[in-house]
């Protein structure tokens, strides 16, 4: 084989080798997830009657240990969490029927349904919320408005009487509050609280008694 056949092989063999990686490198390319975090429409209407949605017990929110090196010399982190319903708390949005039958509602008064924050030194609610919509759910919120209608029916069970509670499918939260230490990246805690959060998502829940 003669000189220009062998650099005719040779460039051929790179040029492959080149297109393969050229391959590759877009099938990787392709593979990133999509950003899985927006809202659409649908999840922010009214639902009714989530079976199971409170949690009897707190669950964890996992985060790394707080550190910080740049920027503000306190902050917060969510430590813990429950599933909560947030009932609204004005007449036209609870009723009770039976026994036995079938319940038809709506919410007959307007209102809104705020955060509750407590905790043992000064805070910022709106620094609690915002964490919390970074930790535990993108559609909490400080506050919800809700509208009359949003008519609901529920079949009531053989001699049980039905309740019906409007609200907002929040959560409860336990958070606390640190500062830099002064040494490295580490941060102290100088307090700690809980928080009652709403979000934008509101229904009615449902429940049974004997009387």
């Amino acid at each position: 084989m003669g000189i220009d056949s062998r650099r005719a092989s040779t460039g051929a063999a790179t040029a492959a080798l080149l297109l393969c990686f050229g391959t590759v490198g877009t099938a990787a390319a392709e593979e990133v997830p999509a950003d899985d975090t927006a809202i659409s429409a649908d999840q922010t209407t009214d639902i009714n009657d989530r079976q199971g949605w409170e949690d009897d017990t707190d669950q964890p929110v996992h985060e790394r240990t707080p550190r910080r090196c740049d920027g503000p010399s306190t902050w917060y982190s969510i430590t813990s969490k429950k599933a909560y319903h947030i009932p609204s708390w004005w007449n036209g949005t609870k009723y009770k029927d039976g026994p036995g039958g079938t319940m038809s509602v709506s919410v007959t008064k307007g209102g809104t349904i705020s955060l509750e924050v407590g905790g043992s030194i000064e805070f910022s609610s709106n620094a609690i919320v915002a964490k919390a919509k970074a930790q535990v759910s993108t559609k909490i919120t400080g506050s919800v408005t809700v509208t009359t209608g949003h008519t609901y029916t529920r079949e009531i069970g053989k001699n049980k009487y039905g309740h019906l509670q409007y609200g907002s499918w929040g959560y409860k939260v336990n958070w606390k509050k640190y500062k830099s230490s002064g040494n490295g990246c580490n941060g102290i805690e100088i307090g700690h609280g809980t928080a009652t959060l709403p979000t934008s998502e509101t229904g009615w829940k449902y429940r049974e008694t004997s009387s």
